[in-house]
């Protein structure tokens, strides 16, 4: 229970968007409306086959100063 209550504490607060990441199918991850991290799958008929994942804040700079939702 109380790991439980520790990822509550960590994901309260959390947005999952969905978006095109780079051509790609996306989802944006939003903390109490920063973006912490951007993800893009690589999809091939019902599986997702390959997903990329960004959490450098340098390089998620461009989707925390020109996103608007």
């Amino acid at each position: 229970m109380r790991s439980l209550i520790r990822l509550w504490d960590r994901v309260r607060g959390l947005t999952l968007l969905e978006r095109t990441v780079n051509g790609r199918p996306g989802l944006v991850a939003q903390q109490d409306g920063v973006t912490v991290s951007v993800y893009a799958f690589e999809v091939a008929g019902d599986r997702i086959t390959h997903i990329w994942a960004v959490r450098n804040p340098d390089k998620l700079r461009p989707w925390t100063m020109g996103w608007r939702q």
